[in-house]
């Protein structure tokens, strides 16, 4: 066997040296590169964050769109949203903080962890981690969705709901801590004329005014010719009703309904000032009820009760449950103490509001009363007022009122004082005295002759005042007798000469700089601008020398520079609210007054605009003179008559006092009475009665259009023809 093997290998190693050629083999052709197509899978982490910070800007339809097409058929986009809503009303959402925590990518799905953070504006923090299956649709991740996704305790069609108790709301006390608003049992009061037994109607009358706070007239003239009708009357206190009982239950005719809910004392202290309440409007739901409220809570609309909403509401106590789909409470998820609400103190002083809203009883216009040092709202008072006890549902009279208020002519949800824009008249001569004696040009002896017309400027004639009487002019008189005089002929002429020497925005920016045409800074209340223009033409130069023309000012403004002029030059930020307390009486914010800016003129400028003033009270000549008669309070004023569209021009007057009385701060006041006349007839005889009933307590002096105070005698208005508007 061995032989037979050594043989063979023998034989192979000579087969292998021999010279015969190789053995070739076909080449090989080369095989085409094969194609690759590469399909790129998308980050599924920029559709899951994509799909958290919708829902975080609360895009729900948004979030709806990333939806895989299995979980479209399962749920709508309506209930979609409407649970994503319901959920976050629930918790009172605020925001929501996410992150994914681990990412599980196969080609055709992805399992995405992440974590979400509920930030509640009542119940704080709440988080939880989630899970999200995520699958390739067209090319791109698409969401399988369910319910437990927005809340794991939500899986199953459980849902959540807050339970809240909202504390009674915060007090609104004037600066003497004197209730203006409260929370309280009331009575609604209304009248049916047919059945009120006449012989008694004037006992009924009497108890009714003395309860509500109007005049007797008044309360005639809501009822006249009702018949068999429903008339709200007012609402009082069940404890002031139970103090009138006997009378008030001993005649026919009277309807009262109780009631509990916010309570403004008289019918409205300072109503447009306070504002009123109502149930949250339906489109505002879902932000308020993120805030902590419930759907069918009250909410300030308007004035204190809308800008010291977080401080009058509180904070509720509640509890956030998970409930089952057959409405059965199953988890509490958190829970929250109450909080009580503050209160807020106002600067006004309401025995005192209460007499300067009387006083303009019959008009419709606005009073300010400001504290010349400090720029402290004493009172104000825009007419005509409204009642905020109408605005509540809980109120019987809501269904008689509510809509006469909000479809009234008058307007008297406007605030007059800070919201009315009106020309400002010959009051605005003491600003284009303060610009003529600032240029250089004029000083308090200039003269000028103050004739019937001005007829300076061609094609042009002005009247004056007693043109239109019917009176001889008031002849050759230095600048500050022409405040006195008012004397229309000396300020087109200052108008015209300012324009024409100083340049076109010379008085307009004097103006400007005294706070007209701008915001006062108020903050806390609803307020218009006005408008300051600089003149275009000689006539408009003409027309703005005595406060006519393109200018639109608010009684706000006028106020505070008027008081600007009293104090030496300061213009102080007009200030409503006095402080803020919390329930124990600890301070929560207090509110001291703020420099806003000054008089942009000289301290002999100021000089010379308040004896100007005092000459149009104290001299025989000075328009207001007839007017404050006997009065003993030193008072510096400035009468005026703005033209309008309407027949009757506004009537202005405004002024301050320099008693330097320890016990009462001097005050700068402003009345308007739109379409009332001339101001040394009407607006002068109010701002004496305001005066009055500051210093005194109460009126002194009856208006020439009174028998009594508050009765009106005729609606013609009588005064000395010998005054000025």
């Amino acid at each position: 066997m061995k032989k037979i093997i050594a043989v063979l290998f023998v034989i192979f190693i000579i087969s292998a040296c021999s010279k015969n050629p190789p053995i070739t083999t076909p080449p090989i052709s080369e095989l085409p590169t094969p194609g690759v197509t590469t399909v790129a899978v998308p980050d599924v982490a920029v559709s899951v964050n994509q799909f958290l910070n919708l829902w975080n800007n609360g895009d729900y339809v948004g979030m709806y769109g990333m939806l895989a097409q299995t979980s479209k058929d399962a749920t709508s986009q309506e209930d979609f949203v409407k649970l994503y809503t319901e959920t976050a009303a629930a918790l009172s959402l605020k925001q929501i903080d996410t992150g994914i925590v681990s990412t599980l990518v196969k080609p055709a799905s992805a399992t995405v962890g992440y974590q979400v953070n509920f930030n509640s504006n009542l119940y704080g923090d709440l988080s939880r981690g989630m899970e999200m299956i995520l699958v390739i649709e067209n090319n791109d991740w698409k969401i399988q969705w369910h319910e437990g996704m927005i809340l794991p305790e939500l899986t199953g069609g459980n849902r959540l709901a807050s339970n809240i108790q909202a504390p009674s709301r915060g007090d609104i006390n004037d600066r003497n801590g004197n209730t203006l608003v409260t929370q309280t049992q009331a009575v609604a009061l209304g009248i049916i004329p047919n059945q009120v037994s006449w012989e008694y109607e004037p006992a009924l009358v009497d108890t009714l005014s003395g309860a509500l706070n109007i005049p007797k007239n008044i309360i005639r003239e809501m009822y006249k010719d009702a018949g068999n009708n429903y008339v709200a009357l007012g609402e009082i206190t069940q404890a002031a009703y139970d103090a009138r009982a006997t009378t008030f239950d001993a005649y026919g005719g009277l309807v009262k309904n109780p009631y509990t809910a916010r309570y403004y004392n008289n019918g409205g202290v300072a109503s447009q000032v306070l504002g009123y309440m109502s149930l949250i409007p339906a489109e505002e739901i879902d932000q308020y009820t993120r805030l902590g409220y419930a759907r069918d809570a009250q909410i300030g609309r308007s004035g204190i009760e809308l800008w010291g909403e977080s401080y009058l509401a509180g904070k509720p106590a509640a509890d956030l449950y998970v409930v089952k789909p057959d409405g059965t409470y199953d988890t509490r998820l958190a829970s929250i103490d109450p909080k009580a609400p503050d209160t807020i103190y106002l600067t006004i002083d309401k025995d005192f509001q209460i007499l300067v809203q009387k006083a303009l009883y019959g008009f419709t216009g606005a009073i300010i009363v400001m504290e010349v040092d400090t720029g402290r709202i004493l009172a104000i008072a825009s007419s005509p007022y409204f009642d905020p006890n109408v605005m509540l549902q809980q109120n019987y009279n809501f269904q008689y009122a509510y809509n006469d208020i909000w479809n009234a002519e008058d307007r008297p949800l406007i605030n007059r004082a800070l919201q009315g824009q009106y020309p400002l008249g010959s009051v605005f001569k003491l600003v284009t005295a303060a610009a003529a004696l600032e240029s250089g040009l004029y000083s308090p002896d200039s003269r000028y002759e103050c004739t019937s017309q001005y007829t300076e400027l061609a094609g042009y004639i002005g009247d004056d005042w007693t043109f239109t009487r019917g009176l001889p002019p008031s002849g050759n008189l230095n600048l500050l007798e022409g405040l006195m005089r008012s004397c229309n002929p000396w300020f087109y002429h200052l108008g015209y000469a300012l324009y024409q020497d100083k340049g076109p925005t010379y008085l307009a920016d004097m103006a400007r700089g005294f706070g007209l045409g701008e915001l006062t800074g108020i903050g806390i209340l609803a307020e218009n601008p006005g408008s300051i223009n600089n003149p275009t033409s000689d006539g408009a130069a003409v027309q703005m020398g005595i406060g006519q023309g393109d200018m639109l000012v608010t009684p706000i403004q006028v106020v505070d520079f008027i008081a600007a002029i009293a104090n030496g030059g300061t213009l102080y930020t007009p200030q409503i609210i006095e402080k803020i307390t919390s329930v124990n009486g600890d301070s929560v914010q207090s509110f001291t007054p703020q420099i806003r800016g000054t008089l942009p003129v000289s301290q002999s400028t100021i000089a010379a605009l308040q004896e100007g003033m005092r000459l149009v009270v104290e001299d025989e000549r000075g328009t207001a003179h007839s007017s404050f008669i006997g009065m003993e309070t030193p008072i510096y004023g400035k009468t005026g008559t703005a033209t309008t569209s309407i027949i009757d021009p506004h009537s202005w007057f405004a002024g301050y006092t320099d008693a330097n009385n320890s016990d009462k701060p001097d005050i700068a006041i402003v009345v308007i009475a739109e379409n009332a006349g001339d101001g040394s007839r009407v607006a002068s005889r109010i701002f004496k009665r305001v005066i009055q009933d500051y210093f005194i307590g109460s009126p002194v002096t009856l208006y020439p259009w009174e028998y009594d105070f508050y009765l009106t005698v005729t609606p013609t208005l009588e005064g000395e023809i010998t005054q000025e508007p």
